[in-house]
Parts: structure tokens; sequence; C-alpha cells
């Protein structure tokens, strides 16, 4: 679900809001070319289901397909409709006839999703571990979906915001330098394009960046980014064009309350929410972020199934600096501290910057950087467990600019003050699991009731190899990556 994420240009905590339960009625919208809308040449059967009238947007310009109608039926049911829910609702309706719901307390974007970096990066991710291939296929995916847009004459760049900018992974160190050039060794036995930049070599890549001779970075070439939000628009709008063959619907700003059982096998049958009964005929999907341990929870409580989901929210603050039209990025960067941004306490002789915050919470922060696609400077990034806490910490930001000047001496020319007037501030919660990986799989004890959460900072980039590997599942294809380091058996 998506609900915990700030947008902010000035500190206003009250802003946090964006549950909104207006309901008003539009005319179905309706789209050209299938292959047009989801970037590919799929073509899918139609599966007759009934609905009626719809409900007005909440994310982007065109009307999310729902129906007036209490009880209705679908062959699948998501719960969540971050970047991971619209892919999944994607995938099903791309690659088999079934038909699908996506259901949220509030609307995409607003979570998780929304307040991302748009990182499609392999330059963190080590080569052997269980990661690797799952994030090498998904990188792929995106890939190829960009690629198919090329070839029906669309700009992927207007279109999801895609660049391949490569990244930039930068030590300052001679520890750091060491262990980056044993990276790139890794990067390129296991197929990667990488190569190890000397300082001279990086400061012609990135002359913002103050470099000495201890200075070094690992350079992906092949590395993207991406508009988390227009990624959102484009997979709307794409499921969309399924309504009007009876598949898909939406029902957003309305939460989940419960799950029902049949009487006789006791199997989940449908899901109640505040307005709706929704019924499923093959699988339920929870892919609700942080929210998808207490959820399952909740859910389960009047059940014998026992599970513990250990997702937990993990916030981040992202500063987004707009009009700064005299400082300039090639490419994406991040500091070596990121790769070990995972742990809660930054590890030795790593330069990532920790401190305790005022509560007491562990604080992360790992130099990021990146230009948008409108050419404003994206400086993240911090971590740090606060509960479900969303509000905007004025002391992090300071935290975050501060750390973004010991890279960038420009940026000390100026005062965060200076962009009072210019200037976003994302807060976000991610959904972190205690041992890094995503839980992707079927609900032990319930036989037609999956998770797929738990993707930290990696959702958009892990989000179409998680669409195909949980469709897979459910469909009863045969796997493209191992499933087993992310089941949910033995981990929840």
């Amino acid at each position: 679900m998506a609900s915990a994420s700030t947008f902010l240009s000035h500190p206003n905590p009250q802003a946090n809001d964006v549950v909104s339960s207006a309901i008003c009625q539009f005319k179905s919208c309706s789209f050209a070319s299938q292959s047009t809308l989801f970037g590919s040449k799929f073509a899918s059967k139609s599966l007759s289901l009934h609905t009626a009238t719809t409900r007005p947007a909440c994310a982007s310009d065109s009307e999310p397909i729902s129906a007036s109608h209490s009880h209705q039926t679908f062959d699948v049911l998501i719960i969540g409709a971050g970047i991971i829910g619209l892919t999944i609702a994607r995938q099903f309706l791309i690659g088999s006839d079934l038909s699908v719901a996506v259901i949220d307390k509030s609307v995409p974007c607003s979570g998780a999703t929304g307040a991302g970096q748009g990182y499609i990066w392999m330059a963190h991710k080590t080569p052997g571990s269980d990661l690797w291939d799952f994030g090498l296929r998904s990188q792929r995916l995106w890939e190829d979906l960009t690629e198919s847009l090329s070839e029906q004459g669309l700009d992927p760049l207007q279109i999801l915001g895609w660049k391949k900018t490569g990244s930039l992974l930068v030590g300052r160190t001679p520890e750091e330098s060491d262990m980056l050039k044993g990276r790139v060794k890794l990067l390129c036995e296991a197929g990667l394009r990488a190569e190890y930049l000397s300082a001279i070599d990086l400061l012609v890549k990135e002359p913002e960046l103050m470099v000495d001779k201890d200075t070094g970075a690992a350079f992906l070439p092949d590395d993207c980014q991406l508009d988390a939000r227009r990624a959102v628009e484009f997979l709307e709008k794409g499921n969309r064009h399924y309504s009007s063959k009876g598949r898909y619907a939406e029902f957003y700003n309305d939460p989940v309350i419960s799950l029902l059982r049949s009487g006789g096998s006791g199997e989940v049958e449908a899901i109640k929410t505040s307005r709706n009964i929704l019924y499923t005929k093959k699988a339920i999907v929870v892919a609700a972020g942080c929210w998808s341990g207490s959820l399952m929870c909740d859910l389960l409580r009047e059940s014998e199934v026992v599970l513990d989901v250990p997702v937990k929210p993990r916030k981040g603050h992202l500063l987004v600096l707009e009009n700064f039209n005299s400082f300039q990025l090639n490419h994406g960067l991040m500091e070596v501290g990121y790769v070990d941004h995972q742990t809660a306490i930054p590890l030795p002789n790593i330069s990532t910057s920790g401190l305790l915050d005022h509560d007491g919470q562990t604080l992360s922060v790992s130099m990021t950087a990146t230009m948008d696609t409108a050419g404003n400077i994206v400086l993240g990034s911090s971590r740090q467990f606060a509960g479900f806490c969303s509000e905007l910490e004025e002391s992090i930001i300071n935290r975050i600019w501060d750390r973004a000047g010991e890279f960038f001496p420009k940026l000390r020319e100026k005062s965060l003050s200076d962009f009072s007037k210019s200037r976003e501030v994302r807060v976000g919660l991610r959904p972190y699991m205690p041992d890094g990986k995503p839980v992707i799989g079927p609900v032990p004890g319930v036989a037609n009731v999956f998770l797929a959460t738990g993707h930290e900072g990696g959702g958009l980039s892990m989000a179409l190899g998680t669409a195909e590997m949980l469709a897979d599942m459910v469909i009863g294809n045969p796997e493209k990556v191992n499933s087993a380091p992310f089941a949910v058996h033995g981990r929840c």
C-alpha cells in the first residue's frame, strides 16, 4: 500500500495526508493500442467480466477503472498499488487471460515508489549473491521494455524518464579504491561492462566531483535510471487498457479489512475492503510494502496460520534541487558506503556518514546524486528506523546537504536556504527485510495467498523481475530465476 510519503517544497508535516475520499464519475478511458501502452507485442486473450462505472484518477490524468457493485469476482486480487503491485498486475494482463484487480488504501506513488531516486543499477550488487541473477534479470526486462517502446516509435525518455546514464560507485580512500578494483574484476567476469577509473579519468567523467590521488570509481556505462512517477503513469494507462476487455479494475482509497474463507475448504475466497467484497478465483497477492507484515498479521488473526513477516519501515529522505543550472552531473553517482547501506550501523573503514537522531534511532546517510529528466539535482540518501513516521526532518536534510558538499565543492558555495523556494523533499518508508532480500512466494498454509514485499530501496530496479517471478508461480510457468532465496517459508 502506498500512503506514507511526503513531497514538500517547504517543511510542513501537515502535508502528509494524501488520502482522499471524494468519489465522482468520469467517462471510461480508451487507448488505441495495447502494444503502445505496454511496450509489448504480446497478444492476450479476453475474459469477460462485468464492470460498470468508474472512479476518479488519484495519481495520473487517466481514470481508474472501478465498479459500483459491492461484490465482484476477479482471478487475481493485488493488494498494493506501488511499483511492485502495478507491475505484477501488468504481468498477469500481458502474460495470461486472467482478470486482475488492484486494491490500495491510498493511491499510486504516495509511498516508497514516489519517493525513490529511480536507480536501475547493478554497480552496488555483488556477482554470485542471491540478488545478482534476480537483479540482472529485472534490469534486462526494463531494457527489453524500453527497446520495445523505441521500436514502436515511442521515446522511453519521455514515457518513463529512462536514461542510460551509467553509474559511478565512488571511493575516496586507498582501501575503498582497492575494493572497487576487485568489484570491477568480479563484474567483468560476470559479463557486465565495467571499468575502474583513476582520479584523473574520474575527473574527466564528472568535473564537478572533488577528487584527490586516492579517489577512484567503478564505472558501469550500461546502468540506467528512470522516473518513478512517469513509470507508474505508464503502468496505470497500460493496465486500464484491459478494463474495456473486462479484465482490470482499480479500488483506490479502499483499505483491506479482512480475508474471507470458504466454509468448506477453508481456502481464502475473497477480501473485504471498506466498501467492497472482492472474490478471487486464483490468487491474492499482498504487495503492500512495509505494511505487508502488519496487514498479514491482521488478515490471518482468526486463522490457525502463524506467520511473522519481519518486514518493517525504513524511513528515507531525498532532496531535489530545481533550477540549479550552474551544476551539472553526467552520470548517477553513489559513494562506496551505499553498498553497506543495508546494515543499520555503518561499517568501520567505510565512508558512510552515521549518527544517532534525536530519538536515538541509528541514522545512516550516504551520498547519492543524480540529475532527473527536468535537469533537477536529486541528492540522497538517508535510512533510519523510525516506525511508520513519515514526517520530514530538516536535520536529516541538512545532513544530506552537508554530505553531498563533501563530494561536490560547488554545493558549498551556496546555502541550503538559497533553495527554500526551489526544492522538493521526498520522504518515504522503504520495506526493509533483515536479510536484505525481498519476500516473493506463496504463504505456507494459505494456498492461494502470495507475498511480494521487502524490496527496501530496490523496488523500482527489481519490479519487473518480481512481477515475472510471481506471475510464473501463480500460472505455473517455468522459473526464469531461482525463487528459493526469496521464499516465504523459513524466513517468516
